[in-house]
């Protein structure tokens, strides 16, 4: 059987476990906010992780984490060496971010909030997990959609670099 329609096909991958954004840069460098591929590793599984905590941190075991690897072992791993600091939650499982389609609901809405167009079907199954996150982390009802305008460009950039906020549609 051939799986490869099935995965997210992007022009250049990115390492989902240690990626940083261009629209994180203004904290990534010294690791200030939790980035979103530690926020995404500690959803897989099951930690809830406060940015006073996550500050508490060295800034070298917050690299560490954000390096730290996004296997089943690895983020089992994880969960046991935050076990202390965070609070366990149901590791995610069907969410959203985790699907090739179609294009969640509050990311549409976001969008339409700051006059963007959301990623089309196709675009969105041609994302990385990681990307997908994001930009679900980024349309939450209730978040202020501060990065969003800067993320969609991005990440959808990365599937045609001539991309434009009117989508590849």
């Amino acid at each position: 059987m051939n799986t490869e329609s099935t995965r997210p096909a992007s022009t250049s991958p990115l390492n989902q476990c240690s990626h940083c954004f261009a629209f994180e840069a203004e904290f990534s460098s010294n690791l200030r906010c939790i980035p979103m591929a530690v926020r995404r590793k500690l959803d897989l599984c099951g930690r809830k992780l406060r940015l006073q905590h996550w500050l508490e941190l060295p800034e070298a075991e917050r690299t560490t984490l954000l390096l730290w690897g996004d296997g089943p072992a690895d983020l089992s791993q994880l969960a046991e060496r935050l076990g202390a600091i965070t609070t366990p939650l149901a590791p995610a499982s069907n969410e959203s971010w985790q699907q090739l389609g179609p294009v969640p609901e509050a990311l549409g809405q976001a969008c339409r909030q700051i006059d963007c167009q959301p990623p089309s079907l196709h675009q969105w199954q041609r994302l990385q997990e990681l990307e997908r996150f994001a930009l679900v982390k980024l349309s939450h009802p209730g978040h202020e959609h501060r990065n969003l305008p800067v993320a969609l460009p991005e990440i959808l950039g990365r599937l045609n670099p001539a991309w434009d906020l009117l989508g590849d549609r």
